[in-house]
């Protein structure tokens, strides 16, 4: 895995700074620890920083063509580029490396930007070309790696990760209430916005053209879920697919010239990675896998059971509660204020595999494509009872607004008085500040900066855009649109990187998404039973006591942190006179939560978080400098 960073000026007499750029490429050393490169010419530059995992000795970044007209720096992989490159040397082009971004240069010189479509992999990549004096900025279908730009009054600039957009001065740092508001609703701060105001990520399955005066953006890759062509096949015709296609897309991301293992849960999705792995990798597979020392949250007795029966070659690592010093540092890698609180524990987990590995292949993209979080079973459940109670479902949903949210059931009823899509988008908000919490926690004067945002815009919009009249399908269209790239892929590229790690994730192949988004939903969720058609692959690898074992997730005990260890830290973090200062809080309200949770007498672990996650932001990105490598950042 790589870092990517560059610049166009508009004007072409406008020279690129080098020393700028090499601070930009800089910052993303953690990315790319093995190597850097530039390229610099009349009014563009490009950077690159090298993590070393295909043709070692000839990868280097930037590469060009033949004549030096085209210039690529890549961050990713390419995993069919094998057979992209002999279609290509058949087509005349001639290779001087081994590597897969060689593969992303001569496909642009043939088929132009939509190349893209040809490529099976994740990737963020920046082409120069110079015969048309113009800048291709590309970003793969499902968003598993990142690429944010800018706007700037000089031109354009983009990087892998927002610190590297902050070396340059032409960048402004105005951070964003409208992305504030969104945070602290969902987590995260969600694309195509960034936490600074001209500051953009950009989407998953889009592609950026800018020339000297203009920029284009637009979509080259969406997911259809269409339903199944002509009569639906027999469950085990959709199983034996099911089959091949993850074990194709295992077997194309064993394709590797470092050592490579996997991460290993001890759930469906991870036990079916490495499963895969098992009957196809040579020699043992090295697993790694996390727990805690809080028996509630421990996950490792699953993950030994699966590690045993596979055979693997597995480690361990147990996460302790004396977070106190790392906290600050994710911070830095995080970029932006992001409070998915599994962050630790992915951390740990990948700096555990990065002591026998370069590479890890995960199981993330299993819960979303195939129904296994509990607001699909909610969302299916939901749109029985309006198919049951028909025109008088608006009328239950405004009488249950009388009955207390402590009684089991009443949000969804509450839901019938809402639509579909509105509903569907208040799931995501569950345990964070909802509307009225957030209006509560902010100050006048914030509350009145923020009062037009809406961060629920863009689940209702995805809901309907979905051309499925299945709910269930709308749900999951909904999640490969917002929650997998914006918190469960951020976190673990995040995280990754920060040790050098590369993670690949097969159950994100698009061509498996492809095959989920027309497999019906009775094969998804199935008796109120998630993940029913991958239950039932592992089924032929793994015995049923693994296979039937109830869903844990990647909790994490942050409410005894926050109580216990953690307690110094937040009382300087929410208590201080810093966070009164920056005027968006009524400092009363933080008082209370934490004071409550503290206390014992509520529970506000995951908004006592989020409170803490974007103070430290705070203080590392808008107080002071921004630090330019994790070494630099204060305990």
């Amino acid at each position: 895995m790589c870092g990517i960073a560059g610049q166009l000026h508009r004007d072409v007499h406008d020279p690129i700074d080098r020393a700028t750029l090499e601070r930009m490429t800089r910052t993303l050393a953690h990315r790319g620890p093995d190597g850097e490169g530039f390229y610099v010419a009349a009014g563009i530059g490009l950077g690159h920083r090298r993590l070393s995992i295909i043709d070692l000795a000839t990868g280097a970044q930037p590469l060009s063509n033949e004549d030096g007209t085209v210039w690529v720096s890549f961050n990713g992989e390419i995993y069919n580029f094998a057979p992209l490159r002999a279609d290509l040397q058949r087509r005349g082009h001639r290779f001087r490396t081994d590597s897969d971004t060689e593969v992303i240069v001569h496909a642009y010189e043939e088929w132009g930007e939509d190349s893209v479509t040809r490529f099976r992999g994740m990737f963020a990549y920046a082409i120069w070309d110079g015969r048309r004096d113009r800048l291709v900025l590309v970003r793969d279908r499902l968003g598993v790696k990142p690429l944010f730009y800018s706007d700037t009054p000089r031109g354009l600039t983009f990087g892998s990760e927002l610190k590297a957009l902050l070396q340059d001065p032409a960048v402004d740092r105005t951070w964003s209430p409208a992305a504030i508001d969104s945070y602290l609703a969902l987590s995260y701060v969600p694309a195509p916005q960034s936490v600074y105001t001209n500051v953009h990520k950009l989407s998953p399955g889009h592609l950026l053209i800018a020339d000297r005066r203009h920029i284009t953006i637009r979509p080259y890759w969406d997911l259809t879920f269409s339903g199944p062509d002509g009569r639906p096949q027999a469950e085990a015709d959709y199983l034996d697919e099911l089959e091949a296609l993850v074990d194709e897309s295992v077997g194309l991301r064993l394709v590797s010239d470092v050592p490579l293992g996997a991460f290993l849960s001890g759930g469906i999705d991870s036990s079916a990675v490495v499963a895969s792995m098992v009957s196809q990798a040579p020699g043992r597979v090295r697993t790694t896998s996390v727990g805690f020392d809080e028996q509630a949250f421990d996950e490792l007795e699953s993950a030994r059971l699966v590690a045993r029966h596979l055979g693997t070659e597995s480690a361990e690592v147990v996460v302790r509660s004396d977070v106190a010093d790392l906290l600050p540092r994710l911070a830095w890698h995080l970029d932006e204020p992001f409070s998915d609180s599994s962050a630790v524990p992915t951390y740990h987990v990948s700096a555990a595999a990065r002591r026998q590995v370069t590479v890890a292949l995960s199981g993330d993209g299993g819960d979303e494509l195939w129904a296994g979080y509990a607001r699909h079973r909610v969302e299916q459940r939901e749109m029985q009872v309006r198919g049951w109670l028909g025109s008088m479902s608006p009328v239950a949903g405004r009488l249950a607004s009388w009955l207390p949210l402590s009684l089991k059931g009443t949000r969804s009823l509450r839901h019938l008085a809402l639509s579909p899509a509105e509903a569907c988008a208040r799931k995501h908000v569950y345990g964070q500040f909802e509307h009225d919490g957030r209006r509560r926690l902010y100050s006048g004067d914030f509350a009145g900066l923020v009062a037009p945002c809406d961060p629920l815009a863009g689940f209702r919009e995805a809901y309907r855009r979905c051309a499925s009249a299945d709910p269930l399908d709308r749900a999951l269209y909904v999640d490969v649109k917002t929650y997998l790239p914006d918190d469960i892929l951020v976190k673990v590229d995040r995280m990754s990187m920060a040790v050098s790690l590369e993670a690949r994730e097969p159950l994100l192949d698009h061509r498996l998404l492809e095959f989920a988004a027309r497999v019906p939903s009775s094969m998804k969720l199935r008796h109120g039973r998630g993940k029913h058609l991958l239950r039932r692959l592992l089924a032929r690898r793994l015995p049923a006591a693994i296979v039937d074992r109830p869903k844990q997730g990647f909790a994490v005990p942050i409410g005894d942190w926050l109580r216990g260890p953690l307690r110094p830290m937040v009382d300087d973090l929410l208590t201080s006179g810093r966070l009164g200062e920056r005027g968006l809080f009524d400092t009363r309200q933080v008082a209370r939560l934490w004071r409550e949770h503290a206390s014992g007498s509520h529970d506000h672990r995951h908004r006592l978080w989020s409170l803490v996650m974007l103070e430290l932001w705070f203080r590392h990105f808008v107080d002071g400098p921004v630090a330019t490598s994790a070494r630099e950042v204060a305990a």
